[in-house]
Parts: structure tokens; C-alpha cells; sequence
């Protein structure tokens, strides 16, 4: 009987470390989780500087910083060359499929780039194709061709440009295509909402002023849209904690889809650019909002409500 209880007593204690080492596995693992889950409704993505959100059509769609600024950007060139918003739609879809609103340099044979578009097929040198100001004009190039692209089938008309092997699968990403293109081509007004970590570095405005002429060089150039820098206190309806002392004023001819447009993308490119404020006839952006408070643009008087107002960080 004694060696039999010693065996079972070793038994026991043997069990109890095989199970130990699961269970704090499992801690291990639960902690991680929870760490990522607070990074997640904090920031959107542990990997990234944040997530943006558009909403409409009764749902919204999150997209992390990285695949909105290429979202920005696409729509930017539509809004450039003045195309109708449907065109921005057809693109974010088509792009979105393609290489989820990347810029990447690889893809089935030689495609490449936020369309995967293939210099063998004509679309372009590797280069240009990995410019994605070039990649969204040469799209449109094509896309303008198209009788009727305005009014028909989003996922048809981008299967014509495109020739794709997989002809149906734009048609996932219509809704959210759709709703980015509304906000970010200046239709549904201060749309786009944007959680991000603080910025960790000084900012310029001259960079985000660089930005808008490259992706807006036609606007620029015909002086629909034009910009100055001028003193953040007298420009900015609020002056927020961190931010510099020049502001980037975006002047828009009165246009106000042109002015949400530009607003908003200024909100889409705020990771990239260390833009902290933005504000638009009395509506405001702020980095500093997070949780509740940062469900949508709030409102504030003063400043120059008619004209954009990008404010960078100091630090």
C-alpha cells in the first residue's frame, strides 16, 4: 500500500506539472490577446498608426492608415481630373481586389502595384507602375474609354479595364469602395474619421503642401486649388497641445465638395504627415479624440471656416 500511494502521490504531482505548463501557456497567450485587444480599440492595428473610418449607405468600413492614404490618393486623381465620384468608386473596388490598397511590388507574373498592372500588357515600365500617381492616372486612362462607365456595373466596367481571371470578385468590395469614394471625393462632407497614436516626431507643413500638389497637379496648376502658410492662431478655429505655429491654409474656390474632398484627404494622409488638426466651415478633425468623442468631426468657431486648415505637429 505504500508504494502504491508513493506512485500515486508521484502520479499526481507529475499530472499537475504536465498541466501546469498549458495553463500558464494559456495566461501567456490571454495576456498577449488582451494587450492586442486594448492596441485594437485603441488604435485599430498593433502594426500600423491606426485605422479610418467612412461610413454611409447604412455601414461603415475600417481600413487601416496605410490602404486609406492609397485610398486618398486614387480618389485625389479622380477629383484632379475631374471626374465624376463614380470613377473613384470603380477604382477603390478594382484596387481594393487587386492588391488591398497596397503598393506592392510583386503579383501573379509580372503585375505590379496598387492595380496590378502588368508592363508586359502595355500598362507601363515597373517604375511608372509603382508610381502610384501614375498607376491611378493610367487606370483612368482606360476607364474614361468606357461608354457609359458612369451609370453601369461597378464590378463589370472594372473587369473591362482590368481582364481579370477572377471577372466577379470586384463586386466584394463595391459597398466599401463606394463609401470611401463619397468621402474622400468630397460627397458626404466631414466622412472620414481617423484614430491615431500621437505623433512621434516634428511635422511640416511644407510636406503636406508637397503632397497636394503632387496628387493634385492639374488643380494646382489651374489655381482651383491653391495654398499659404500662415500663423496657426489666426487660421485654426482651436489651437490644439503639440501643434506648430504654422498652419497650411488650402483655399478651394468656394468649391465645397472640393473643400470636403481636400479636408478629408488631409485626415486620410494625417499618419503619414503629422497632420494633428484639420478644419472646414466650422467642423474640426483632432488626433487627440479617441473612443467616443472621435465618432465624427466636431464643431468650432473662428479661424478660416471657408478655407482647409491642416495644422502639423511640433514634435
Amino acid at each position: 500500500m505504500g508504494a502504491h500511494a508513493a506512485r500515486r502521490r508521484r502520479g499526481t504531482r507529475s499530472a499537475a506539472r504536465h498541466l501546469a505548463v498549458p495553463l500558464v501557456m494559456v495566461l501567456l497567450f490571454a495576456g498577449i490577446a488582451g494587450g492586442s485587444y486594448v492596441a485594437l480599440e485603441r488604435y485599430g492595428s498593433p502594426a500600423h498608426e491606426g485605422t479610418c473610418v467612412a461610413s454611409g449607405l447604412g455601414t461603415s468600413h475600417r481600413y487601416t492608415t496605410d490602404r486609406v492614404a492609397n485610398a486618398a490618393l486614387i480618389s485625389a486623381v479622380a477629383v484632379d481630373r475631374e471626374l465624376p465620384p463614380r470613377a473613384a468608386s470603380i477604382a477603390l473596388a478594382t484596387a481594393y481586389q487587386e492588391s488591398q490598397l497596397r503598393n506592392i511590388d510583386y503579383g501573379d507574373r509580372d503585375s505590379l502595384g496598387l492595380f496590378q498592372q502588368r508592363p508586359s500588357q502595355g500598362w507601363g515600365t515597373e517604375e511608372q507602375i509603382m508610381d502610384p500617381v501614375y498607376s491611378s492616372n493610367a487606370f483612368y486612362d482606360v476607364l474614361e474609354t468606357l461608354p457609359g462607365y458612369q451609370s453601369a456595373d461597378i464590378n463589370d466596367i472594372a473587369q473591362q479595364v482590368q481582364r481579370s481571371g477572377h471577372p466577379e470578385a470586384y463586386r466584394d468590395h463595391e459597398t466599401e469602395g463606394r463609401l470611401y469614394a463619397s468621402a474622400l471625393t468630397g460627397q458626404s462632407g466631414p466622412n472620414l474619421r481617423c484614430t491615431l497614436r500621437p505623433v512621434g516626431a516634428t511635422a511640416s507643413p511644407e510636406q503636406v503642401r508637397g503632397e497636394l500638389a503632387r496628387q493634385f497637379p492639374r488643380a494646382v496648376e489651374s489655381g482651383r486649388l491653391s495654398s499659404t502658410l500662415d500663423s496657426a492662431t489666426s487660421a485654426a478655429p482651436l489651437l490644439p497641445a503639440g501643434a506648430g505655429a504654422t498652419a497650411l491654409v488650402i483655399d478651394t474656390g468656394g468649391d465645397e465638395a472640393l473643400g470636403w474632398a481636400v479636408a478629408n484627404w488631409a485626415v486620410a494622409r494625417a499618419a503619414e504627415d503629422g497632420v494633428v488638426q484639420v478644419s472646414h466651415r466650422g467642423r474640426v478633425w483632432d488626433r487627440t479624440e479617441h473612443g467616443e468623442s472621435a465618432d465624427g468631426w466636431g464643431e468650432a468657431e473662428g479661424g478660416d471656416a471657408e478655407r482647409v486648415v491642416v495644422l502639423v505637429s511640433e514634435r
